[in-house]
C-alpha cells in the first residue's frame, strides 16, 4: 500500500509542477491537425489542455484554435507548425513571457495579457525573423 501512495504522491507533484502547467485549451479543430508532445502525436479535442514545449500542427485541410491562459487567441491555418517554446505568466501581475516559433504556414494571434503588460514579453519567430508584438491583433504566414 505504501509504494502506491508514494507512486500518486509522485504523480501529484509531477503535475502539479510548471514544466506540466497548462498555458492553454483547444477552442475548435477542423481537418486534420495533431498536437506534439514529448515525442508522440497527439489528436486534438476541443477543450484539451495545452503545455509549454508542445507543438501545433495542422495538415492540408486543418486548422486550430486556441486560447492561453492570459486570454491571446491563437488560430492556426491550414499547413501550419508552430513550437509553443516558453510560455510563463503571473495571474496575479499578468507579467510573463511568450515565445512561439512558426516554421510554416499560417497564425493569426490576438494577444492577451502579458503582450499588454509588456509589448516586448510577446514574440513570435520564424525561420528568417524575430517578430516582437507591438499590436493586439496581427498575422503571420511563413512559406
Amino acid at each position: 500500500m505504501i509504494p502506491r501512495a508514494l507512486a500518486f504522491f509522485f504523480l501529484i507533484l509531477c503535475l502539479s509542477s510548471p514544466a506540466f502547467a497548462e498555458i492553454g485549451r483547444i477552442k475548435r479543430v477542423t481537418g486534420q491537425a495533431w498536437i506534439e508532445r514529448s515525442g508522440k502525436r497527439l489528436p486534438p479535442a476541443v477543450g484539451q489542455p495545452l503545455l509549454k514545449g508542445d507543438t501545433l500542427v495542422t495538415g492540408r485541410n486543418g486548422r486550430l484554435s486556441v486560447t492561453f491562459i492570459d486570454n491571446t487567441r491563437f488560430s492556426a491555418g491550414p499547413g501550419s507548425r508552430i513550437a509553443l517554446s516558453e510560455f510563463r505568466f503571473d495571474e496575479t501581475t499578468h507579467k510573463g513571457a511568450f515565445i512561439t516559433q512558426i516554421d510554416r504556414g499560417s497564425l493569426a494571434v490576438v494577444s492577451g495579457q502579458i503582450a499588454k503588460e509588456d509589448p516586448k514579453a510577446m514574440q513570435v519567430r520564424t525561420p528568417t525573423a524575430l517578430l516582437g508584438v507591438r499590436g493586439t491583433r496581427f498575422i503571420v504566414t511563413v512559406h
